[in-house]
């Protein structure tokens, strides 16, 4: 699945409330519907949002890599972030103005001094359970923590992110204009509150 994601190489660590070790922020990435109600792939008291942001982390306390840690029960936890349609996001202007460096298939640009963790809504209450990866090979290996709080993001900053471009420079363009999964049913799960 097609997708805007931004590697990050620093000292962020997640650890505590549902985690018993300590996990290493890998990576954060955007998911977005083709229209600004559904583009999410969780759902929180039935409502459904325009994007999705999630920020992965692996557990480096037990595994010496983000490819040993992926296939395993305890290996990525990943925050959730739900954005709903509303007042533009001035937080999420720094990764929006790196979007037309890497509008195309596999392209890449340099993207440094930006924390992830400054898109987190004000409220740190989240939703927990234990899941899969959205996207092939889809491994039971997360643990998500799912922010209860909500945060905005415009139809101009949403539109931006569909303006990438599924295919390479020099071909078609051939916009992204969603990259979310369903949301898939609970199959026996147990969602926990920290609240």
């Amino acid at each position: 699945m097609a997708t805007s994601q931004w590697g990050y190489d620093g000292p962020n660590v997640l650890k505590g409330g549902p985690l018993s070790d300590s996990y290493q922020l890998v990576q954060f990435h955007f998911h977005w519907g083709s229209t600004d109600e559904y583009g999410s792939e969780h759902l929180v008291d039935g409502d459904k949002y325009a994007a999705e942001l999630h920020i992965v982390h692996w557990n480096s306390a037990k595994y010496s890599s983000v490819a040993d840690a992926i296939s395993k029960p305890d290996g990525i936890a990943i925050i959730g972030v739900l954005m709903k349609v509303g007042q533009a996001n001035s937080k999420l202007q720094k990764v929006l103005d790196a979007i037309s460096e890497v509008k195309t298939k596999d392209k890449k640009a340099p993207f440094k001094n930006f924390d992830p963790s400054t898109l987190l809504p004000s409220s740190l209450d989240y939703y927990t359970y234990f899941g899969s990866l959205t996207h092939p090979p889809l491994h039971e290996s997360v643990t998500w923590i799912i922010c209860k709080e909500i945060i905005s993001i415009s139809k101009e900053q949403l539109a931006q992110f569909r303006s990438l471009l599924s295919s390479a420079e020099g071909e078609k363009a051939v916009p992204v204009l969603h990259n979310n999964r369903p949301p898939q049913p609970l199959k026996g799960r147990v969602v926990k509150a920290s609240f």
